[in-house]
């Protein structure tokens, strides 16, 4: 039909009572028609994990007129997937991911459940987006990126993106925004990441913390350094992890 609305199907890692994902359905609604599959807990650091020991189950929690919204048992890579094979009536516009209460720029995009369900929209023909803000916090303040959500989002579905290519948005938390930058991924890792703690008798137990050390301190084109110095880093990823330069020298090892 010509005059349908674009249709935009939406999870997160954070689980479906996120503020996150609340504050994304209201900045993308003006957009088109609203679909979400998000989990019905947290899953966050669960990358492109699936679940493949139990079966997962969805349930319908709302609809209205623009928005149907469900909870689902898996992983944000599962609800995409469930999503696409039983509550779509059509392909989808756009697949969005977010918002994510953290950061999910350089190497953190590989540990993100928020961006597998992203990637998992990518890998099914779909222009696909993940929105992170670098703020932990259950009552963070979205607010300040909502205008530039929905222009993101906007161009997204006017403009499309290259076949297996998605965009990996993050913001800074602050109120005050500098704009945009497009940027690479910054080389990086992280360090001090777990903590010790005793247990009973010589037993200990960890917890995963750390922080994040970059390779690139002065790296103006990194997402990091534009996080860093209060601008929105939009990083187009790809999902072709296939190391081109290396094949041409690996092909004379054998």
């Amino acid at each position: 039909m010509e005059n349908q609305r674009p249709l935009i199907l939406v999870s997160n890692d954070d689980g479906i009572i996120a503020k996150g994902i609340s504050e994304l359905i209201k900045f993308l609604r003006p957009l088109g028609e609203i679909v979400v599959m998000a989990p019905d807990a947290p899953r966050s650091g669960s990358a492109c994990a699936l679940t493949v020991t139990e079966p997962i189950r969805y349930q319908l929690l709302r609809k209205d007129v623009g928005l149907t919204v469900y909870k689902c048992s898996g992983t944000p890579t599962d609800c995409v997937k469930l999503a696409f094979h039983t509550v779509l009536d059509r392909k989808p516009d756009l697949v969005v991911g977010g918002i994510n209460h953290g950061d999910n720029s350089s190497v953190n995009v590989h540990y993100s459940g928020t961006m597998g369900g992203v990637i998992e929209g990518c890998l099914k023909g779909v222009p696909s987006i993940g929105f992170s803000l670098c703020n932990h916090d259950q009552d963070a303040d979205f607010e300040p990126a909502g205008t530039y959500i929905r222009e993101i989002a906007r161009r997204v579905l006017e403009k499309g993106l290259p076949p297996l290519t998605c965009l990996n948005v993050n913001f800074p938390d602050t109120k005050d925004l500098k704009g945009v930058r497009v940027c690479e991924q910054a080389k990086g890792q992280w360090i001090n990441e777990w903590e010790n703690f005793a247990h009973r008798g010589d037993a200990h137990y960890y917890w995963l913390t750390g922080e994040f050390e970059d390779a690139e301190t002065g790296n103006e084109k990194s997402d990091h350094w534009a996080l860093e110095n209060g601008y929105v880093a939009i990083t187009p990823t790809t999902v072709d992890v296939t190391a081109y330069g290396l094949i041409d020298e690996l092909k004379t090892w054998f």
